[in-house]
């Protein structure tokens, strides 16, 4: 098969060249160059998916699969050049879509949230992206413009958290660092509370399925909600580094109080109890998506302690820098010293 990745040097884009390569395909990536291909005997054409796109033109590939796709007018200028050329795109969109996560089992026919296309002209007009502030409006116009101009031929993955070697977001590898480090570890709300994750060489091996059998339509993807609990998330860190680490868990009004930020501060915590600013009642849906259709049509997971076991090894190799996400081990010090003296009150 050969396929396509528009991006492929980073983390999802770079795994899927990784399980692609090795099943065989011919593999081309399409970027701007900022990072080299990370495969040797990659095809690698440069280009920008806003401005160039001549590389592509001409060209057929039997998958696409779009890891990098922002802003409308790029996936209508992508269809433009290889609708006609390509078998199967997939688009990787996000949870962010829906509206809100209030409700528990939100699955693929919850409402979007919305955004006029002179809103998404007027707010991209300078940037093609990511606009956080308008990320899953974007990304809902995104799927709607990819099914309207390469109509049955697209696979739209709504992906939740995605965790494992190369993950630059931070959220886990928050985690992992600070629980491989030990001592006392300042936690969020309920260790029992579900947390959603799911591998990115799962994600990259069910995509690739999805493109063999050009299988279209749309498909939440992350793990079970009943399959994990952050209890036992932390736990498998503190297994894996061998860590003496001794988990604070501390009340959602404690930190929202401190203004601690829910998610960057405290990655993979949404209040289960307290409502954000701008909303009608707390999240309580933020990791209980439904995954049923994505599993029946063959997503499956390896064990969490692979996961965390390979994706600590990563981080423990990767260069000291600043992380994206968490708390300083300052500002976390003095909440817990907070927290110790409101339980003594």
């Amino acid at each position: 098969m050969k396929v396509l990745i528009l991006g492929g040097t980073r983390f999802l884009g770079k795994h899927l060249a990784k399980e692609a390569l090795e099943r065989g395909y011919e593999v081309t990536l399409f970027n701007r160059g900022n990072h080299p291909a990370p495969f040797a005997g990659v095809e690698q054409l440069l280009g920008d998916r806003d401005g160039s796109l001549e590389a592509l033109r001409g060209r057929q590939w039997d998958a696409v699969i779009d890891t990098c796709g922002f802003v409308p007018r790029v996936i209508t200028k992508i269809a433009e050049v290889l609708g006609g050329n390509i078998g199967h795109y997939t688009y990787i969109s996000s949870i962010s879509v829906y509206k809100d996560w209030i409700p528990y089992d939100i699955d693929e026919s919850y409402e979007l949230v919305t955004m006029t296309d002179e809103e998404a002209e007027e707010a991209t007009k300078d940037n093609a992206g990511p606009i956080y502030e308008h990320y899953g409006a974007l990304k809902a116009l995104c799927e709607h413009e990819a099914e309207k101009r390469m109509p049955g031929k697209v696979l739209t993955v709504r992906a939740g958290q995605i965790v494992g070697p190369e993950d630059y977001t931070d959220r886990l590898s928050y985690w992992l660092q600070r629980v491989h480090k030990g001592g006392r570890v300042l936690c969020p709300g309920n260790p029992d509370r579900p947390v959603q994750i799911v591998d990115v060489r799962d994600l990259a091996a069910w995509i690739l399925n999805m493109a063999e059998q050009r299988r279209a339509g749309t498909y939440n993807v992350t793990s079970p909600a009943e399959a994990c609990t952050m209890g036992q998330l932390l736990q498998t860190c503190k297994e894996a580094s061998a860590s003496d680490a001794e988990f604070i868990w501390a009340q959602e009004a404690f930190l929202m109080q401190q203004e601690v930020a829910p998610w960057i501060d405290m990655p993979l915590w949404l209040p289960e109890t307290e409502i954000l600013p701008g909303e009608t009642a707390p999240w309580k849906g933020a990791f209980s998506m439904n995954v049923e259709q994505a599993v029946a049509a063959g997503l499956s997971f390896r064990p969490l302690t692979e996961t965390i076991r390979d994706t600590l090894a990563w981080q423990l190799r990767r260069p000291a820098g600043q992380r994206k996400a968490g708390i300083s081990l300052q500002r976390e010090a003095e909440l817990l010293a907070r927290w110790q003296s409101v339980k003594l009150h």
